[in-house]
């Protein structure tokens, strides 16, 4: 189970920096503002979850004991 949410949170760590790149390249070329701001949000979501996934990894493993 704990290879499982391993792979999980790295799969969510990568939607993360593609969410990240695609919010900062609408936000440089400065089109869609409501765009921006939606990845952005979706960005926040995303870091939330990769956090509950590392703490239940974490908890699986023992925390690395």
């Amino acid at each position: 189970m704990s290879s499982f949410t391993t792979i999980l949170t790295i799969i969510v760590l990568a939607l993360i920096v593609l969410v990240l790149v695609r919010g900062l390249y609408n936000l440089l070329k400065g089109s869609n503002p409501h765009l921006s701001n939606r990845l952005m949000q979706m960005r926040i979501l995303l870091q939330a979850i990769a956090i509950v996934l590392i703490m239940l990894t974490l908890w699986l493993t023992g925390g690395g004991r």
